[in-house]
């Protein structure tokens, strides 16, 4: 049994945020990822083109801005080489390969048990924490509905953690499952590579300009953010016009209101909407069922294509093995005792920077 102040689970970028600004303070911290590396989404699944939807001032991980001359909208493998840089300022040392599958709060004794799988070793590590901060993010599993007919697709069909190029695909039929920012860019990169590209719509979106997110941000701080929506929506009509012509349609609380509320994120256009609009880029409703490489839509439309990508997002596994967890609701069970003032000032910063981390804290519990 290994007695620790301190366990963070994740070393993804909140996970690593939270160990610089407790090492601010002095604070002792032991910090286990379960991969072979931190910050593994940005490493191993995304895709090439991939940046930085927002501007690098709402990006910048506690205590260290980027260089003088990083782009605004920051390319990949730039923001992983900060990553890299952010854990050797701060001497950060992440024990990797180690998968928690287990931990409960003693709520006599004060303590969190640990159990964690050392898989470079093959042995089981036992932690006793005193605070406990779950930092594995959201996007810890492939999350690919249930779609009627799928297992007999007679195509390829991946998640879009696979996807690195539409090189690949030029010439094929490709449809895109999922009208979030990563099935956006995917769509416009496999158009961009010669691929005849579709996309599944299924619900209601919001789609803004990367200067428009800019703008808002920088607004919140000083006016509510219904006045930014209205504000926000009215300069989209003027950049993108009516989009429910081309099967896009609006939720009912604007895009900063919606995301506070609910955690979904506007659409930052890559340059997709001008290819719907020019009708290189299909827009599909909802898939009815599944025939070989035949795919029906709600209203009995078919089309035939070589392959499926799944940008239908993650889920977490936080529940798995976070045993006072509500598993319908993710929330504590029982309400924890309060942090000590420091702890909590760190933690209530590090929650409030959230909204800007791709990998963000999803959880934190702790207990004193």
């Amino acid at each position: 049994m290994e007695e620790v102040v301190l366990l963070i689970v994740g070393a993804g970028p909140a996970g690593l945020a939270t160990a610089a600004c407790l090492s601010q303070f002095s604070i002792p911290y032991v910090i286990v990822e379960r991969e072979n590396c931190s910050a593994s989404l940005w490493r191993n699944r995304t895709y090439d083109r991939l940046k930085l939807h927002l501007a690098r001032e709402f990006c910048e991980l506690p205590h260290m801005p980027y260089p003088a001359d990083t782009p605004t909208y920051i390319p990949k493998n730039t923001f992983i080489k900060y990553v890299d840089d952010y854990i050797e300022c701060f001497t950060i040392h992440p024990r990797y390969l180690t998968v928690v599958e287990s931990s409960t709060y003693d709520f006599n004794g004060k303590y969190w048990s640990i159990m964690a799988r050392d898989m470079a070793k093959c042995t089981i590590v036992n932690y006793r924490a005193k605070f406990l901060v779950v930092a594995s993010g959201e996007n810890s599993v492939e999350n690919i509905p249930v779609v009627p007919g799928l297992e007999n697709f007679s195509g390829v069909a991946i998640h879009s953690s696979c996807y690195k190029s539409g090189i690949d695909y030029s010439g094929r039929n490709v449809l895109v499952i999922g009208s979030g920012n990563s099935g956006m860019e995917i769509t416009y990169d496999l158009a961009s590579h010669g691929a005849n590209t579709s996309i599944v719509i299924r619900s209601p979106i919001h789609v803004m300009t990367k200067e428009l997110i800019r703008l808002g941000m920088t607004l919140v701080h000083y006016l509510p953010l219904k006045m930014i929506d209205g504000l926000l929506l009215m300069m989209a009509n003027f950049v993108f016009g009516d989009l429910s012509r081309h099967g896009i349609t609006r939720p009912e609380n604007g895009p900063l209101v919606l995301k506070s509320e609910t955690g979904r994120s506007a659409v930052i256009d890559v340059g997709t909407i001008g290819l719907i609009k020019n009708d290189k880029i299909k827009v599909h409703g909802r898939i009815t069922k599944i025939k070989g490489k035949i795919i029906e839509f709600e209203g009995g439309k078919e089309a035939s294509f070589d392959a499926i990508v799944f940008a239908t997002g993650y889920k977490s596994t936080a529940n798995s093995w976070l045993k006072v967890m509500d598993k319908k609701l993710a929330l504590p069970k029982k309400q924890l005792p309060v942090l000590c003032q420091k702890i909590r000032y760190l933690i209530s910063k590090m929650k409030s920077k959230s909204f800007y981390f791709p990998d963000k804290i999803n959880t934190v519990h702790c207990a004193p």
